[in-house]
């Protein structure tokens, strides 16, 4: 029973860092280089995440800076760019790209709430999942003549994690969804 436990936890939190990392991405008052560090780019005959191939940096709250390291990618890491959809048209100078995002609209903030709560919903249907499958599984244990008590104190531990996550999502998307919010 403790080693369910203990898979299980073990597997929300890999899916609380696959939120936080999806959740990472998106645009908040201040750019980060978050926002692209993921976006492919074709080099040399594959596709590539701008982070393996240039240094990634955020000069001001509006702008991001991308030295690549080789300079032969620079048209590849901008038509990258061009075809992610990101609002806006990189500038380069031969040596680095520079990319100038207009300030959020209001319009636009709430577009990322509605999309950060679509990010929460789906992370939390995962777990869902993962904890009915955990259930299974200790039901097909307690089959076998478990413990009356055992049971109980299984769903009693069950639903304490079940509380953890719910806790730790709710609060990583308030903090996300006050970042978007704040002018």
């Amino acid at each position: 029973m403790q080693q369910l436990i203990s898979e299980f936890k073990k597997s929300w939190q890999g899916i609380v860092e696959s939120y936080k990392t999806e959740i990472f991405g998106l645009r908040t008052g201040r750019v980060n280089p978050g926002l692209v560090e993921n976006i492919q780019a074709e080099s040399y005959g594959s596709k590539m995440p701008l982070k393996q191939l240039a240094t990634l940096s955020s000069d001001s709250a509006h702008s991001i800076i991308i030295q690549p390291w080789d300079k032969t990618l620079i048209s590849a890491i901008e038509k990258a760019i061009q075809d992610a959809g990101l609002g806006v048209n990189p500038s380069n100078d031969g040596n680095l790209i520079r990319l100038n995002f207009p300030p959020l609209t209001e319009e636009k903030r709430q577009i990322l709430v509605k999309l950060l709560n679509q990010k929460s919903e789906e992370h939390k249907i995962k777990f869902r999942q993962l904890r009915d499958d955990i259930k299974k599984k200790f039901q097909n244990e307690f089959d076998k003549g478990l413990d009356e008590d055992l049971k109980f104190k299984f769903q009693e531990l069950l639903q304490k994690e079940v509380d953890a996550f719910n806790a730790e999502v709710e609060s990583l998307k308030d903090k996300k969804e006050s970042e978007i919010m704040s002018v």
